[in-house]
Parts: C-alpha cells; sequence; structure tokens
C-alpha cells in the first residue's frame, strides 16, 4: 500500500474543495433517483388506468357489475322504484276504496304497497325520507264542498301549506320525492272544484318534489265527469300512473333534478309545476318557477308562449261553447245515463233497466203481499196495495249522497238533465212489462195466493222512489199524465234541491219532500248535496211544496246521533212548508259500505221514534200522531184537518182521484181539486195506538228465522 494515502491531509483547503463537490454531486443524484422514482410511479398509474377503461369497454356493464377483486360476486341489480305508498283522505270512503283498488293494481307489478291514512300520517318526520327510500307516493285526497280538505287529511295539508310558504325549508326539501295525485270533487262547485288535490300537486312542487303523472281529477257530478263517472275518470288515471310506475321500474324514465329547462330532459313530460283552471292560477308559472328570476333575454319567449296559450285557451272555450250548444239543440248526441259498468252494477241488484236513464224494480212488500204476510207503511198509512204497486223511476240520477241511501250510491249523481232523454210512453211502457215480468215469477211459487197474483199483474200504484230524483226528468209531468191515463196513482219522492220542478209540477196522488234534517249543517252532514247553494234550494222545495193543492208530505228519517235532536228547527220548518202529513221513520241500516260511515248505532229503537214523534207534536199543535207500522219502525203525523169526527180519513179513494184527475185534463187545468176532495176513512188496525201496530190482520204475521239480507223496498 502507498503510505501516501495513510497521510490525507483534511483541513488542507483542497481536500475541502473536493469535499464540497462531493456532497453537491451526490444531493444533485439523489434528486435525479427520486424524480425517476416519480416519473415511474405516474406512468404506472396511467397505464393502469387506461387499461381499466379499454377493459370496462371490452367487458359488458352487467358483468361489469358483478365482478370484485378478480372474481364475480353475486350482486343484486339497480333498484329504479323500491315500493308505491299510497296516501288517501277519505270521509265517505270513495277516496279509501280508490286507494285499495290502486294497491291492487300496483301490487300485481311485483312492487311492495303500503296504504297509509293521512290522518295517521306525520309529514314532519316522514316526508322527506321518501327522498331516499325510492318509492313513488301517490296521493288520493278528496274535496269538501266548500273547498276544504276531509278531516283526515287536514293536517297533512295544513302542513303541506306551511311547509311551501318557509323559507327554511326552500324549494329542494322534497328533491327526490316522486309523487303523483288523484283528487275528488264535484264540479258544481266550480270555484274551488278539486281545490285540495290541486293544492297538494302544488304544493309537493314548490317543496321540489316530482311529479310522475298529471294529477287525476274526479268528477262526481256524472254529467260534467270526463268519463261519465268519478269512478271511470279514477280507472282512466289509474291506467295513466300504471304505465309510468312500470317505465320507472324499468329504469326508462329518470327523475328529474330540477336545474333542466323544462322540456329538455326525459322525465319533463310531466314535469308542469301544477295545472290550473282558474285565472288567480294562470300566467307564467306554467313555464317558469315562481321563486326563480327570469332573465331578460328569455322574457319575449315566456310571454309569447303566454300569447299562444292565451289563444289556445280562447279556442277551447269557443269549441266548448259550440259542444255546449250542440249537446242543447241535438239531444240525441248526449252520452247515456247508465254506463256499461253502471248497468253492471245495477243489474246485480236486481234492476231491470228501461233505456239510458230508466228502471224498475220489485219491491219486497210486493212479495210479501202476494204471499199474505202483510203490506208496507203506505198499505197502513194510505191503503196502497203493495202487491199492486210498482216502484221505478225515470231518473236514475239524484242530486244527493246521502249517507242513508239503500243503493249504496252505485247510481250516479248531478244537478241537471245532460243525458240522452227517453220518451216517457217507452219508460211506462217498458216499466209495466218488466214489473209484469218479475211478477210472473211468482206464479205457482209456495204461499203465493192466486187472487193476489191475478192481481198483481195489473198495475194499480206507482212508487217514484226507487232511486234518483224522479223530479229531474225533464218530461216528468207527461210521464205522470200517462200514469193517470193509465188509471195508475202517482207518489212521487223528491230530494228537495229542485223547487223550480216543485212548482212546475202537475197534481200527483201524493207528493213527498225528504226533510232529512233541520239545520244546514247536519243537512249537509247527512244528504251530502251537491249543489252548492243547497240550504236556500231545501227553504225554497219546502215553500213550493206549500202551494200545492194536492196531497203532501214530508218525509223524515231518523238517524241516531246525527239529527234526532233537532226538534224545534223541524218544528219550524213543519210551519213553512204547511204538509198535510209528515212521515218519522228511523233509518235503515243497510249494510256496511265505503259510501256511509252509518252503524246500527245509528237505528233508533221503535220506541225512541215514538218518544221523538210525541215530542215534535208537542210543538207543532195543528197536528197529531195518527197511524203506526211497528214493522217498518214508522210513524204517520197527520194535519187535524184529517181527522173529521174525532175519526181520522188519511187513506185515498183511488177512483175518486182518478176521476178529478180526468176533470182537470179535460178541463185544461182549470178544474182544480184539494187533498180533501179523495180523502177516505182510515181502518181502526191501521191507527196509532191499536193492538195490530199497523199490521193488517186480513194477512198472517210471519217470522223468519233466518234473515236474509234483503235491503229493497220503498
Amino acid at each position: 500500500m502507498d503510505p501516501s494515502l495513510d497521510t490525507w491531509d483534511f483541513s488542507s483547503p483542497l481536500m475541502s474543495l473536493w469535499i464540497n463537490r462531493f456532497y453537491i454531486y451526490l444531493g444533485f443524484a439523489f434528486g435525479i433517483s427520486l424524480w425517476i422514482c416519480f416519473q415511474i410511479v405516474i406512468r404506472k398509474q396511467l397505464f393502469i388506468f387506461k387499461d381499466k377503461n379499454s377493459q370496462e369497454k371490452s367487458v359488458p356493464k352487467a358483468t361489469q357489475d358483478l365482478m370484485t377483486n378478480g372474481y364475480i360476486s353475486l350482486q343484486e341489480k339497480e333498484v329504479f322504484v323500491s315500493g308505491v305508498k299510497i296516501f288517501y283522505g277519505s270521509q265517505t270512503g270513495t277516496a279509501k276504496g280508490f286507494a285499495a283498488s290502486l294497491a291492487e293494481a300496483a301490487a300485481s307489478l311485483g312492487l311492495p304497497v303500503a296504504v297509509v291514512n293521512l290522518k295517521e300520517y306525520d309529514p314532519d318526520d316522514h316526508l322527506v325520507e321518501e327522498a331516499t327510500s325510492k318509492n313513488v307516493c301517490a296521493f288520493v285526497v278528496a274535496t269538501y264542498t266548500d273547498g276544504r280538505p276531509t278531516e283526515s287529511a287536514e293536517w297533512f295539508c295544513q302542513w303541506l301549506e306551511e311547509a311551501s310558504s318557509d323559507f327554511r325549508f326552500g324549494k329542494t326539501y322534497l328533491k327526490g320525492v316522486r309523487y303523483a295525485v288523484f283528487g275528488l270533487g264535484n264540479s258544481a262547485y266550480a270555484s274551488h272544484f278539486n281545490k285540495v288535490g290541486k293544492n297538494v300537486d302544488k304544493w309537493l312542487w314548490m317543496l321540489g318534489a316530482h311529479r310522475v303523472v298529471t294529477r287525476g281529477e274526479g268528477d262526481c257530478d256524472v254529467a260534467k265527469s270526463k268519463h261519465g263517472s268519478i269512478e271511470a275518470d279514477f280507472r282512466a288515471w289509474k291506467t295513466k300512473f300504471l304505465a309510468q310506475l312500470q317505465a320507472l321500474q324499468k329504469g326508462e324514465k329518470k327523475p328529474c333534478d330540477g336545474n333542466c329547462k323544462r322540456g329538455q330532459c326525459e322525465s319533463s313530460a310531466e314535469e308542469e309545476p301544477f295545472e290550473s283552471t282558474s285565472e288567480e292560477e294562470s300566467g307564467t308559472e306554467d313555464h317558469q318557477n315562481p321563486n326563480s328570476v327570469v332573465d331578460v333575454e328569455d322574457l319575449g319567449k315566456i310571454m309569447n308562449c303566454v300569447k299562444k296559450e292565451k289563444r289556445e285557451k280562447e279556442q277551447q272555450e269557443e269549441k266548448r261553447s259550440l259542444v255546449r250548444n250542440t249537446v242543447k239543440n241535438e239531444a240525441s248526441e248526449r252520452r247515456a245515463m247508465i254506463t256499461p259498468a253502471l248497468r253492471e252494477a245495477l243489474t246485480k241488484q236486481g234492476y231491470q233497466l228501461i233505456g239510458s236513464h230508466s228502471g224498475v224494480k220489485l219491491c219486497r212488500w210486493t212479495k210479501s203481499m202476494l204471499r199474505g204476510r202483510g203490506g208496507c207503511y203506505k198499505h197502513t198509512f194510505y191503503g196502497i196495495e203493495s202487491h199492486r204497486c210498482m216502484e221505478t223511476t225515470p231518473s236514475l240520477a239524484c242530486a244527493n249522497k246521502c249517507v242513508f241511501c239503500w243503493r249504496h250510491h252505485t247510481n250516479p249523481v248531478g244537478t241537471e238533465w245532460r243525458w240522452k232523454m227517453d220518451q216517457p210512453e217507452m219508460i211506462l211502457k217498458e216499466a209495466i212489462e218488466n214489473h209484469q215480468s218479475m211478477i210472473k215469477q211468482f206464479k205457482g211459487v209456495p204461499g203465493v195466493k192466486e187472487e193476489r197474483f191475478e192481481e198483481g199483474m195489473v198495475v194499480k200504484h206507482c212508487a217514484l222512489s226507487l232511486v234518483g230524483e224522479p223530479i229531474m226528468y225533464p218530461e216528468i209531468n207527461r210521464f205522470l199524465k200517462l200514469l193517470h191515463e193509465c188509471k195508475i196513482s202517482s207518489f212521487l219522492v223528491t230530494n228537495a234541491q229542485l223547487p223550480v220542478e216543485i212548482r212546475n209540477l202537475k197534481p200527483v196522488t201524493q207528493l213527498y219532500v225528504s226533510v232529512d234534517a233541520s239545520t244546514k249543517d247536519s243537512l249537509k252532514k247527512i244528504d251530502r248535496p251537491l249543489f252548492k247553494d243547497f240550504w236556500q234550494r231545501f227553504l225554497d222545495s219546502l215553500k213550493a211544496l206549500a202551494a200545492k193543492q194536492q196531497r203532501t208530505v214530508y218525509r223524515l228519517t231518523l238517524v241516531k246521533a246525527w239529527n234526532v235532536d233537532e226538534l224545534q228547527a223541524y218544528a219550524e220548518l213543519v210551519s213553512l212548508g204547511n204538509p198535510d202529513f209528515i212521515e218519522v221513520k228511523g233509518v235503515t241500516y243497510c249494510g256496511e259500505s265505503s259510501a256511509s260511515s252509518l252503524t246500527m248505532a245509528n237505528v233508533p229503537w221503535h220506541e225512541e221514534v215514538i218518544h221523538f214523534v210525541r215530542d215534535l207534536v208537542d210543538l207543532i199543535p195543528d197536528y197529531e200522531i195518527a197511524c203506526e207500522h211497528e214493522h217498518s219502525n214508522c210513524l204517520l203525523i197527520a194535519h187535524k184537518r184529517f181527522k173529521i169526527d174525532s175519526e181520522w180519513w188519511t187513506w185515498i179513494d183511488y177512483n175518486r182521484f182518478q176521476e178529478l184527475m180526468q176533470e182537470y185534463e179535460d178541463s185544461g187545468g182549470s178544474a182544480t181539486f184539494s187533498a180533501k176532495d179523495y180523502m177516505a176513512k182510515t181502518p181502526h188496525w191501521a191507527l196509532f195506538g191499536a193492538c195490530e201496530r199497523g199490521f193488517d190482520p186480513k194477512d198472517t204475521r210471519y217470522q223468519r228465522k233466518n234473515k236474509s239480507k234483503d235491503i229493497s223496498g220503498c
């Protein structure tokens, strides 16, 4: 070894210079190494990313979804709709029934379905959760006649209204919630027709929710319903809803994020803020969020759209006006009152339908008297031969939806005649033929008396009380004239909503007016009238009754816990119409119905009816209790002018009535007559307090061991 190497002088200036250079070179080399390593890592990541993209292009998406850590694992496919929630707000049960029908249809698509009463739903806690649940929410809500929501939906609507106008919630609060609305209403109340449905739709949209299908509107006024009935309106909307639901289920419809311009996204076909029919709700809000700012450059486009819609609206109104005029002039082009669905429902109930708006049905009292088992209360009170009485109507439509209606509201409702009209000659002819055909079915039936069967084949009385509002039929006077020409007596019942028609009515044997309540609130609650001015119409009908010279009757139906405590108000109504007679009958329970909340608890006992009648008579000094029919839970109050020499004359001399009617017709209406001109003496067994309790001793009382559910009868 060179000895000079052991003698390095590190303190020399030359050695210090070399050492410094060494450190500099070493730092430079280390920096280059780091840079090279960094570049290698970056390039490797880029290569992996590109390789992944190339794999994604070559591998099907379905396979990509199943690939995890280099091997295929089981995984659920993407879910677009996890279920359906159906919310309803119902008072009479119609909306609840529609909700159940919609649930059944949605379940058939294989989706979980929940039906929720809005009364039991807290929107403050749960509504926003629907945005992440992937549920589709359907709202079926009804509107009261005064534009208010039903009691069950009141809190929900109040919350929505307040939330939609509260800045703390904002217009994206319900973003992601998908919904649909079907509203139930009555177009007779045009100012707030379907108001609740419109408001729910509007408020949900204002909170950022997305509508999946256009709002549906059901109209209980069949004359103005788009599809002929509220049920048909619902079915049409349900079809659209299910189609949209299937599209969402398959992923064919994607929720709108709310940021697109209207018409530029796939889902915007149904995404309108809210439909509007009133002037205060129309305008530019159909094109622009009411809370957003309009760019000046877009203002011209918006105004052009508004002008265009205004022109289209005017053209549509002209078309509607033309259609209305055409309908008035060409009755043959009007639609039939009896739709196929209605025909099927009524036929199942035993109706024999006539033409496009009439019907006839065999009363159970007709069957009873054919067997000699007693007649109805009209036999006891007025001497009608029940086995010779034909129960019919020339109009199945009605202007009320009474809670105690024994027809369960299968008949249509309306406020005016807007259907095809059959001629009265045809209606009467087919009514008699159908009635006789039903009587023939009892020929040879055990217990049927031969002489009564023969008598039953000849119609002597006609009860125009089957269903609906017979006085609504435009040719009711011609129909009555035909009845009288055939020597058939007429007992017509009206629901006191058509005072003009009552005033114009020609003489009938006996004219009834249903007085189901004595105050405005209780009448609205019990009869559920379609007319907005129902109370004034009711009062005017009673006044019109007072001007009639023939026999007039108030028919009071007592509904326990509803109208039995209104004695003084009833007494005042009696003085208004001054009827000849007042029938007081306990309500008949016709079984459970979605159209009514009535139960057996609302049916008064016969003794309770007697107690009510006694108290009422104490308030109307010109009247007394005359007759009783215990079997029908019914009593008759009569004016004292029918009590002659301490004897009641409530029965009718039918032959004398026909003679008087003939004289009236022959004189062109100048030979008028009054109720006292054709009265007859009431038999002892029919009087109140008699041991027979209104049962004719000529017949035999029959007690059935197992009573079948038969709700027919007058």
